[in-house]
């Protein structure tokens, strides 16, 4: 637990800039450098993780640890993914997704490699009122190989920093690399839930585990956060099984949407109707639904029509209230030639620019048109079935 001077410390400079911070010359009878990094922690788990930048015995072992960790809400998430019985997260790093395991696990047990991360764990386990986790300091092929017991539930978030601190994306170059684990995972536990990058192909990931039964594209206020893999040990393969994609949108604790369809579902459907001509609504589906890529089959669940292939926006007549994505009411509708783009700065001196499927980019058109950005107003430049370019000006859609 924090001593009561750097608590103080860390109170009175929560809000300060800490480079210029770490410029002063500072001298307290506590490690002023330590204190300064967990001011930056704080700061950058703020709206990531409140809870536990609110509480002052949580240590953070490094500003790397907050980078990683899950936030509450996809943490809160991946709570209803696990069944009854015991826990193991091989890869626990800052212990955000064990903390919340445990609240529906008999009881977890936290895997890490960095001696420093096991420490602040069990602090703030401890500090965080939770007594089931065990804190383990092992690599997690090593405890694997040595594990004698079945777990029901067993994740595992691959590092995806290569050499030279590299982003990578691809679930084979990751580390621990799970494809080569998988045999000894069967052996361990029922239930392998894999946390990948939402950067990865869904469907190149389901050709190298064909065994995934489930996939959660998570989105968070419509920004594509995590790929969940879920893989049931015990059930029985079929070359006839679908692999089901949920594609949820979280905005808050209580407020989750999930749009659910099985990929080769989704195949098999017809090509989408195209419109002939927009009609009074747009729709343009939440990021869950762009990743996971059930463009037939929201088409066919919400009776919209696409406007072409690659544009992945829709249109229709109703207002549909319930429609997972963002609806517009459409004011008017342009061909985009050189007479329009002179009317629309007059017209419509200030709009949010998007561009789907279309020749410029947003930054591109923005300086054709001449407009500001913001407003309430939003201008959607795409491209129709027939291939005609055309700017969409509409309104946020509310009520019918």
């Amino acid at each position: 637990m924090y001593q009561k001077s750097i608590q103080d410390f860390i109170l009175e400079y929560s809000d300060f800039d800490t480079n210029k911070l770490r410029l002063k010359n500072i001298q307290a009878d506590f490690d002023v450098a330590w204190a300064i990094q967990q001011i930056e922690a704080r700061k950058k788990i703020r709206d990531k993780l409140p809870t536990w930048a609110s509480n002052m015995n949580i240590v953070f072992p490094s500003i790397l640890s907050t980078e990683q960790c899950s936030s509450e809400l996809t943490a809160r998430y991946k709570q209803n993914l696990i069944i009854p019985g015991d826990t193991v997260d091989l890869t626990g790093g800052l212990g955000v997704d064990s903390f919340f395991f445990s609240q529906k696990s008999d009881h977890v047990v936290y895997v890490e490699q960095l001696a420093e991360y096991c420490r602040a764990a069990k602090q703030n386990f401890k500090n965080l009122c939770t007594d089931n986790i065990t804190v383990t300091h092992d690599d997690c092929i090593n405890f694997l190989q040595n594990n004698d017991r079945h777990f029901q539930n067993i994740y595992i978030d691959p590092a995806r920093r290569g050499s030279c601190n590299k982003r990578i994306f691809a679930i084979d170059e990751c580390e621990p690399n799970v494809i080569e684990l998988m045999p000894i995972l069967f052996q361990c536990g029922k239930r392998i839930i894999i946390k990948v990058s939402p950067m990865v192909d869904i469907t190149a990931t389901l050709s190298l585990l064909p065994d995934i039964s489930e996939v959660h594209v998570v989105s968070v206020k419509n920004e594509c956060k995590e790929l969940l893999l879920v893989i049931d040990t015990e059930s029985e393969k079929s070359s006839d099984r679908d692999t089901i994609i949920h594609c949820i949108q979280i905005n808050s604790f209580d407020n989750i949407s999930d749009f659910t369809f099985g990929i080769k579902q989704e195949k098999g459907l017809p090509y989408s109707t195209f419109c002939k001509s927009i009609k009074k609504y747009l729709y343009e589906p939440n990021t869950s639904i762009l990743k996971a890529g059930a463009y037939k089959s929201i088409a066919i669940e919400y009776n919209i029509e696409k406007l072409q292939t690659n544009s992945h926006l829709y249109t229709s007549d109703n207002y549909i209230s319930n429609f997972p994505g963002r609806k517009f009411e459409i004011i008017e509708t342009v061909t985009f030639n050189s007479k329009n783009i002179k009317d629309i700065k007059t017209k419509y001196p200030q709009t949010n620019l998007s561009t789907r499927n279309f020749p410029l980019t947003t930054a591109e058109l923005q300086k054709k048109l001449k407009t500001k950005d913001g407003g309430d107003l939003y201008l959607f430049a795409t491209t129709l079935s027939n291939d005609n370019k055309v700017l969409i000006i509409c309104k946020r859609a509310t009520n019918a």
